[in-house]
């Protein structure tokens, strides 16, 4: 029996995959459809279809739950990495980053190179200096900025 989640998820691929690669959900109607409560469609939003996982999640605030899904690969470079520099917030570990890189480096929005190289740029090796409490902080600010100085060029 699949569980709760794995049919969350599966439905929104569904959604995403029969409106060519991004959608808008509500998210209440969705809970019911699932037989759930919309806090568990939150969960699966957070947890399955972040930027690492290759989507843009866009939440309309006082649109009665209205949530946009973007599979990231059927967006133009300039607005995936848009699209990243939204996702980064004020602070990303070190994993984050690579995932969100990893991402788009797949998508080609940055080539490999470029990838690589950020990810040294923003690793624990090269903030090792940086206290442990602002790390992910300067690493966030970091790869925003990495981010668009790559928009520009």
């Amino acid at each position: 029996m699949a569980r709760l989640v794995d049919v969350i998820e599966e439905m929104i691929k569904e959604l995403v995959d029969e409106n060519n690669g991004s959608c808008t959900i509500n998210r209440s109607q969705l809970a019911e459809k699932a037989n759930c409560v919309p806090s568990q469609v939150t969960y699966v939003l957070s947890t399955r279809f972040s930027s690492g996982n290759g989507y843009i999640v866009e939440s309309r605030r006082g649109g009665g739950g209205q949530i946009t899904i973007t599979r990231a690969c059927f967006m133009t470079g300039e607005d995936y990495l848009q699209g990243m520099i939204d996702a980064i917030g004020r602070d990303m570990t070190q994993q984050q980053a690579k995932n969100l890189l990893t991402s788009a480096v797949a998508c080609g929005a940055i080539t490999a190179n470029d990838g690589s190289m950020l990810m040294n740029a923003v690793s624990d090796r090269a903030l090792a200096r940086v206290e442990a409490d602002v790390r992910s902080v300067v690493r966030a600010d970091i790869l925003r900025n990495a981010i668009l100085a790559l928009m520009i060029n």
